[in-house]
């Protein structure tokens, strides 16, 4: 489920594509899909900044990094699949929610609300990286989720305050542990009880390769809670 195309007014496409291809060396087949809604603004990457008298829809956004092949979130049910998947990126906190400017006040699209429980009711993986286990934490009370690390470290987890946030959600926040070479963003927290799979990815100050590793382990543990 994409939120647009762009890490600070969309989807972050580093993730979108490594998820993409950690289900295709899974052998998983993908259908991709985004709300058809405005973005809550529009960001000039170039420069940071809001391009006041822009705006963009969602979803069109979305083809971009979906290579035309996307359908209206409206359209996703849990009978078609196995799992759902949403990359990070400001997209999720600014279109999928308005968790960027309300924090644990925010609300939920009312389509992304629908999928999460509905995957959860039939007892389906969900899988979340970078910002987006907030949606899980606001949605599904009680979800234990992983952004990171809960102190900045100097700035090595520049958005570690995002724990704390998921916890005023509703959501319990789980810190992980390093895996290989004390690294610790190639770890993904598997909450058995809800199906819920997440890894920090960009909240990280990490190098490119070890993100798509930790997105890599997110992605084999929701094929593996498939049971396929």
């Amino acid at each position: 489920v994409l939120s647009g195309c762009g890490v600070y007014d969309g989807t972050e496409i580093h993730e979108a594509s490594a998820i993409l291809v950690h289900l295709s060396r899974g052998g998983a087949e993908v259908q991709m899909y985004a709300p058809d809604v405005p973005q809550m603004h529009v960001i000039d990457h170039s420069k940071g900044q809001p391009a006041e008298a822009e705006s963009r829809n969602v979803l069109v956004e979305s083809a971009r990094i979906a290579r035309g092949k996307i359908a209206s979130l409206a359209k996703l049910t849990t009978a078609d699949h196995d799992a759902v998947i949403f990359p990070g990126g400001f997209g999720a906190a600014k279109n999928l929610s308005t968790f960027a400017v309300d924090g644990k006040d925010c609300k939920v699209n009312t389509e992304v609300e629908r999928v999460l429980k509905d995957f959860h009711r039939a007892g389906k993986p969900i899988g979340l990286c970078c910002i987006s286990p907030v949606l899980a934490a606001k949605v599904l009370s009680g979800a234990e989720v992983t952004v990171g690390h809960e102190e900045e470290e100097g700035g090595k987890w520049p958005y570690a305050g995002t724990a704390g946030a998921i916890k005023e959600l509703g959501g319990k926040h789980c810190v992980k542990e390093a895996v290989f070479s004390l690294i610790p963003f190639y770890e993904a927290h598997v909450d058995t009880k809800n199906k819920v799979v997440t890894t920090p990815a960009f909240m990280c100050e990490a190098e490119l390769h070890n993100i798509f590793d930790g997105i890599g382990a997110m992605v084999k543990n929701v094929l593996k809670l498939t049971g396929k």
